[in-house]
């Protein structure tokens, strides 16, 4: 049970903070920034790898959680509850900012700035790329420390800074799925569940063509 809460409080955090900074930033007129957008979601996720990578392994992802169970370092049977804790997590979030900012139209939603497709394959490739970076700096499902924390959430930084404008980089289906429905903005939001945990599971596979161990005892 301590794993999931941490997966709630965790994924909570994280969608508070980022979605968050965008709900602010779109109330006030851009006062928090692009770059400030960015700047929150990185540490946010360095500060919960911090605060529980020894607990639940930080996920906060459920594209992360499928991956790590498809590379054989977590269970398929902790997989739902996982899940279901970080869409817990997000949806209370999402409805807490609803409250604090009842004017804001979009809640830190996902939506594309471009054609679906191209969104997709976007949405995808940031997903890869962030999976790559988690699968080579982790142990089992356990981050390690300090390493995974910076790599990670600076990674989660830059793609934020370079892909926000365009897809808003979401990278995590409970990130899109909460503040989507709750804000009424669905649409295009199966893209979202589906490019990144696609993009988690290519990453997975990549592992083997660059390791020699058994980071990935499923490829």
């Amino acid at each position: 049970m301590k794993r999931y809460i941490a997966e709630f409080i965790g994924t909570f955090t994280l969608v508070f903070c980022g979605t968050g900074a965008m709900t602010i930033n779109e109330i006030t007129g851009g006062e928090v920034t692009h770059v400030g957008i960015g700047i929150t979601w990185g540490f946010t996720v360095i500060a919960m790898i911090y605060a529980f990578g020894e607990i639940s392994g930080a996920h906060i992802n459920p594209a992360v959680t499928i991956a790590f169970a498809y590379a054989k370092k977590s269970a398929w049977k902790e997989v739902p509850k996982y899940i279901v804790a970080q869409v817990l997590g997000a949806f209370a979030a999402s409805f807490i900012l609803l409250f604090l900012f009842p004017n804001s139209e979009f809640l830190g939603a996902t939506i594309p700035k471009v054609d679906v497709w191209r969104a997709f394959v976007l949405e995808l490739l940031l997903t890869f790329f962030l999976m790559v970076t988690i699968i080579n700096v982790s142990t089992g499902s356990k981050e390690i420390g300090t390493t995974a924390a910076i790599a990670i959430g600076g990674l989660v930084m830059i793609e934020a800074l370079f892909a926000g404008p365009v897809t808003n980089a979401s990278m995590n289906p409970a990130r899109s799925l909460a503040p989507n429905i709750v804000s009424g903005n669905m649409q295009h939001l199966w893209l979202y569940m589906v490019a990144p945990i696609l993009g988690a599971l290519l990453a997975v596979i990549s592992c083997k063509l660059v390791k020699d161990d058994n980071c990935c005892e499923s490829c």
